[in-house]
């Protein structure tokens, strides 16, 4: 059986063609230029969402709104996402 890892279900050739492409249409020298605003980008989205959560999680406890319920939820969802992160390495590391 033979198993391959992917990236959001592009293979390693795949990735090399669209890498190419990249190359081929913008040249080497313009690559870190266009990185750098990809990299800014999501930064600013990023700080975006940390911003709206802040708001939201603000104005509940404002207006007395119990955000121990949601708190509790986020714990556990974060114990399940440790978890499963645990078995996928090994699981990686074994392939």
């Amino acid at each position: 059986m033979n198993i391959q890892a992917t990236y959001l279900f592009i293979s390693g050739p795949e990735i090399a063609l669209i890498l190419f492409i990249v190359v081929m249409v913008f040249g080497a020298d313009k690559i870190p230029e266009i990185a750098r605003g990809l990299g800014k980008g999501m930064r600013t989205l990023k700080d975006a969402t940390n911003d709206i959560k802040h708001e939201i999680s603000k104005s509940a406890e404002d207006h007395g709104i119990d955000t121990s319920i949601t708190k509790g939820v986020d714990e556990e969802l974060k114990k399940v996402k440790d978890e499963l992160e645990e078995f996928t390495g090994s699981v990686r590391r074994k392939l």
